[in-house]
């Protein structure tokens, strides 16, 4: 007897991937393998094994990525100081092509024809999914439900549910709800009251920060430990990757560090806005930056800020597995070795500030820079490279 196809879906639990599930096994004549990713965000195992059960289905994987999120896309994210638009951390941008490649690998394993995800047709996380998906699998079908089912509204899914006694969460129930992407970087939230650019966002909407007003009335302190450009440990004590940014998550959080309230353009041509919380990214960033500046030459710091709104733009468009990424990466990573070092933070009611920044390199030199009178610098030279400069402007 010939076994039936497969076709592994990137499977929350939630309402909608449980109704896209429903609808695959209505409409392919195929078994259905549930595959989620577990990047650090809020996961009910239990409610995932029993939902998908529930329809049937014999093989439900969840992978443990955690560690590989951090140390091979996170932490080479932060290297290149990425930010979208001035303002974003691209912490949905970066989780997508990580699932995208395990998912993909897991249909290899499995020998599925297709991989199914649950991205709807105006977001950028369709192309994100589907871009990793060609990279590691371009012969894999790829099945896009929001893009070719009958259903067309919030209302169609919540009837459709209710035919198929799937649970409906009561927030969702007649309404749409608020859009919610979370992982050990970063939450999102967009939708409802969001979507008009002129309303306040609510406090009730952020998942996971402190607002600025309710943060403790004492400063917080900790130090982040760098080598070869990554972060290793918190006030000296070596963590591993996931440990060490849900520490970080931890105490940025309670002092209402890394909120952002934005309207961006995504890549199909949509502009959208939301809210995003980056709370341990923020501060990565920061001390990044700041154990940069005194471990790196002018030249390769200007370099890398150059490039980056392009190695940015390549992150949010869904390119992280490009030739155009992977070249600016090799810029990025040039003299990372370099850094190392550690840099003392002050967190204060939504503020950050650098108290200390010490390494035992020598691009910063007291002697150059110091007001008083040596011989290690010859100031007279300066009046023949400001009259060089003078020729450039004509």
């Amino acid at each position: 007897m010939k076994s039936k196809k497969k076709i592994i879906l990137a499977y929350s639990g939630g309402l909608d991937t449980s109704i896209i599930l429903k609808w695959l096994q209505e409409n392919y004549n195929a078994e259905i393998i549930c595959y989620t990713a577990d990047i650090g965000q809020e996961i009910d195992k239990k409610k995932i094994f029993d939902t998908a059960k529930k329809f049937g289905v014999k093989n439900i994987i969840i992978q443990n990525l955690k560690d590989e999120f951090v140390k091979n896309y996170i932490y080479p994210m932060i290297r290149g100081h990425a930010i979208y638009e001035g303002v974003y951390l691209l912490g949905t941008s970066i989780a997508r092509p990580l699932i995208a490649k395990d998912q993909i690998k897991v249909a290899k394993k499995f020998k599925a024809y297709a991989v199914a995800h649950g991205a709807t047709g105006k977001g950028n996380d369709q192309v994100r999914f589907e871009l990793g998906y060609h990279y590691f699998g371009p012969k894999i079908k790829i099945i896009a439900p929001w893009r070719i089912w009958k259903l067309k509204s919030r209302t169609d899914l919540i009837n459709y549910a209710k035919k198929n006694s799937i649970p409906i969460p009561k927030d969702k129930k007649g309404a749409a709800p608020f859009s919610i992407d979370d992982n050990l970087f970063h939450t999102s939230t967009e939708g409802k009251i969001l979507e008009n650019p002129k309303n306040n966002a609510p406090e009730f909407i952020f998942q996971r920060t402190t607002s600025p007003e309710k943060a403790p009335n004492k400063s917080t302190f900790v130090t982040i430990n760098f080598k070869n450009g990554d972060p290793f440990a918190i006030n000296g004590k070596k963590l591993s990757p996931a440990k060490l940014l849900k520490k970080l998550n931890q105490l940025a959080s309670k002092n209402g560090i890394g909120r952002v309230d934005l309207v961006e353009n995504r890549f199909i041509g949509i502009k959208s806005r939301g809210v995003y919380e980056t709370p341990g990214g923020t501060l990565l960033i920061h001390a990044h930056r700041a154990i940069e500046s005194v471990t790196l030459d002018k030249e390769t710091m200007h370099k890398k800020d150059e490039i980056m709104p392009k190695y940015a733009e390549l992150i949010y468009n869904g390119y992280w597995f490009s030739k155009a990424r992977f070249k600016l990466q090799k810029i990025v990573d040039k003299k990372r070795y370099k850094v190392n070092g550690s840099i003392k933070l002050k967190l204060y009611k939504g503020n950050i500030t650098i108290l200390s920044r010490r390494t035992k390199s020598n691009a910063y030199s007291m002697k150059k820079v110091s007001f008083e009178e040596n011989k290690t610098f010859n100031k007279l030279s300066v009046e023949k490279f400001i009259n060089l400069h003078k020729k450039k402007l004509k």
